[in-house]
């Protein structure tokens, strides 16, 4: 249960509730015994995430855009996830995208304020930018690029982030913030262009993968199970301050393509594509923090969490859905494709 009614289930508020995250997250809500109320406005969520929850009398979806105030009744708890999330959806929403990060996540907060609820705000490694910092804790301020083709997505998230301190530091508003790490697994959209969701789809599909770069880059990738499991212990803690939750085992993307290979048991070969602008080239969470003070580690390890994911991944491929490029590369790193054996030259894939 959460914090604020550990001896009976509560109303508890999703925005973003028809996005990968925010469906896994209702799903766990409803699990524990509470009401649900889902926010949506469609702009990137999926209904279809939300189908089986059809007949639930407990979970309601309501369409609407929270860069609009809302309320919707007295509720206990609010988890605001509503943000496009891929690169693919924040670079061609991009205003709506920091309107989201600010009008909306305010309008959250506001409500979480007039009914004395709990409140945990979705942000994201993206804060950290191409950190020069390695791991990454907590404590590392970033190092972004306010004006780059990301910064639409990096900035929204640190100026929520400001915000919601800003709520607990002058309202007293009971705010929580995790910082989500690279997340997979069923209902990840095919086509948002993250690293997971490309290579598995093309890989089913018998098309080369795409690495951007030269693949040597890393990532550490936390299956939607074990992230779940983390955001609902931050949300019953005392805990006001960032808290990383992602699986610190780290990746190169060459290193990943293989092991989506192995999975898949495709014949795929390898295509090197240009690194897209400001694209992180290190990105992995110092998890002391979610250790000491939630108890909680990942236990899902890549091989497994892809194996899990292989049935959705092969629907949508039957389904006719199809990867899509991420950003652009700058203009002076166009290059001509390479396409080379699983086992050719070193690399790793980028999100």
């Amino acid at each position: 249960m959460l914090k604020h009614h550990a001896s009976r289930p509560g109303r508890v508020l999703v925005t973003g509730a028809a996005g990968f995250l925010g469906s896994h997250l209702c799903d766990a809500l409803l699990a524990e015994g509470h009401k649900v109320v889902g926010i949506d406005n469609l702009c990137t969520g999926k209904p279809a995430n939300l189908a089986h929850l059809a007949r639930e009398p407990r979970f309601e979806l309501v369409q609407h855009d929270i860069c609009k105030p809302f309320d919707f009744g007295p509720v206990d708890y609010v988890f605001n996830f509503a943000s496009p999330a891929s690169p693919v959806d924040y670079i061609e929403n991009g205003v709506e995208t920091l309107r989201v990060g600010s009008e909306g996540t305010r309008n959250a907060l506001e409500l979480a304020r007039t009914h004395g609820a709990g409140f945990l705000h979705a942000s994201t490694s993206e804060v950290y930018g191409d950190p020069k910092e390695h791991p990454q804790t907590e404590d590392y301020w970033g190092n972004v690029n306010p004006v780059g083709p990301r910064s639409v997505y990096d900035e929204a998230k640190r100026f929520s982030e400001a915000l919601v301190m800003a709520y607990h530091r002058y309202y007293q508003v009971d705010t929580h913030l995790v910082r989500i790490f690279n997340t997979y697994g069923p209902r990840l959209q095919s086509s948002d262009g993250r690293v997971i969701s490309n290579l598995m789809t093309q890989a089913l599909r018998g098309e080369d993968l795409t690495i951007y770069g030269d693949g040597t880059q890393t990532r550490s990738f936390c299956y939607v199970s074990d992230e779940i499991d983390g955001i609902l212990r931050l949300a019953r803690s005392g805990e006001h301050w960032p808290v990383n939750i992602g699986n610190p085992e780290e990746w190169t993307i060459l290193e990943c393509a293989r092991e989506v290979l192995a999975v898949t048991g495709s014949s795929s070969q390898i295509r090197f594509e240009p690194l897209p602008v400001d694209d992180p080239i290190q990105r992995r969470p110092d998890i002391t923090r979610a250790r000491r003070l939630l108890g909680w580690e990942p236990k899902i390890n890549l091989r497994t969490g892809l194996e899990l994911s292989l049935e959705y991944f092969r629907n949508c491929v039957q389904r006719g859905e199809k990867s899509r490029p991420v950003l652009a590369a700058p203009l002076s790193a166009a290059t001509r494709p390479l396409t080379v054996a699983a086992s050719g030259a070193p690399g790793r894939p980028s999100s």
